[in-house]
């Protein structure tokens, strides 16, 4: 069974929160963008909630590195943490295949580059939809068009026609999920 849990709905007013995910996937339990919340209990009580000990989370994958998506990682200690560019487990720097990287039977690495030379997005093959965790876009009505912190609006485009033709379900780096127009 392979499934997507939004565990915390990203926003950008009154602070910054990012979305935040788990993913099951066989024996895979990987949390996606475990960044800045209001409190840690807005991740580990969804966890809880499903029947995961923060203990047993296999991995974390980051979408990219800015703090806001990564400043929780410490609280899944026994998790390989996997980046555009890497696997990292304990003090070890461990290479990857890069785009179409499998951290597990259904969940793959995609680069997608723009909000930074080194996103990725995560995109999963669950039993009830295609889902892209993405930092394309950062809220759930697809806003804003230009970002507004990018590093590159025209690689933007390239990955969110990318992202948009495999999607069912796309969960925004500070949002809820929205649905892939025609989809």
């Amino acid at each position: 069974m392979t499934s997507v849990h939004l565990l915390h709905a990203g926003y950008t007013t009154g602070g910054v929160g990012s979305s935040i995910a788990l993913v099951r996937d066989g024996d895979a339990l990987i949390v996606v963008d475990p960044g800045m919340v209001k409190s840690r209990s807005l991740i580990l009580n969804p966890l809880a909630a499903l029947g995961v000990a923060p203990e047993a989370v296999t991995h974390v994958f980051l979408s990219h590195h800015h703090p806001d998506h990564t400043i929780n990682i410490a609280l899944f200690p026994n998790a390989e943490v996997v980046d555009f560019w890497a696997r990292y487990i304990g003090d070890q720097w461990l290479d990857h295949d890069g785009d179409g990287y499998r951290l597990a039977p259904h969940a793959q690495l995609w680069v997608t580059p723009g909000h930074t030379g080194e996103d990725a997005s995560l995109i999963v093959e669950a039993d009830d939809a295609v889902y892209a965790m993405t930092h394309a876009w950062w809220h759930q009505d697809m806003t804003p068009a230009i970002d507004p912190l990018g590093d590159d609006q025209e690689a933007i485009e390239v990955s969110r026609a990318r992202i948009l033709a495999a999607a069912d379900i796309v969960i925004p780096g500070h949002g809820g999920p929205f649905r892939v127009p025609g989809r």
